[in-house]
């Protein structure tokens, strides 16, 4: 390395750690805000006999997506399968699959006491039984890293399975 290029490297370096390090508190930033989204969110959900499901399709899998109680937060969701037997999905029911990626529902119905077996992930999941739903929410509060955190999104790969914060 010549004699100008050493005499920048530590200079490039300090910005580097500037530049990385307002980049990590805009990112911190980001999830609370969302967290904090999140939870306003919750907790202005009135109780009842229903539950809340965020669709969460990727197309390798079968599950539908998160579904928790009102009221509780998301790290409470279970990955569920829906039975479909007396209601069909939204995304099916348009006949579009996974049109409604990210979109949160009032789901009503309840949970059997099967497992079910979805084979790209070789997992059991719960199974809801759906008998209605309601569309709450095209663009809900963030409740995945990936949705606010650059550098989860860029770790995030295709078959990844992410978990509600």
């Amino acid at each position: 390395m010549n004699r100008a290029l050493r005499l920048l490297f530590p200079v490039q370096l300090a910005l580097a750690a500037i530049f990385m390090g307002g980049c990590a508190s805009q990112s911190r930033q980001g999830i609370q805000q969302a967290n904090t989204a999140a939870a306003a969110a919750v907790a202005s959900e009135a109780p009842g006999d229903y539950y809340v499901g965020r669709r969460y399709y990727k197309a390798q899998y079968k599950f539908w997506g998160y579904i928790r109680r009102p009221g509780q937060p998301w790290s409470t969701a279970q990955l569920a399968m829906v039975n479909e037997h007396q209601k069909l999905a939204p995304d099916r029911a348009a006949n579009n699959l996974g049109s409604d990626n990210g979109h949160e529902y009032k789901l009503f119905g309840a949970f059997s006491p099967d497992k079910v077996y979805e084979p790209a992930s070789n997992g059991f999941y719960p199974e809801f039984i759906l008998r209605d739903y309601q569309l709450v929410s095209t663009n809900p509060p963030a409740i995945f890293a990936s949705q606010t955190n650059a550098a989860a999104k860029a770790k995030l790969r295709p078959l990844t399975i992410e978990r509600p914060q």
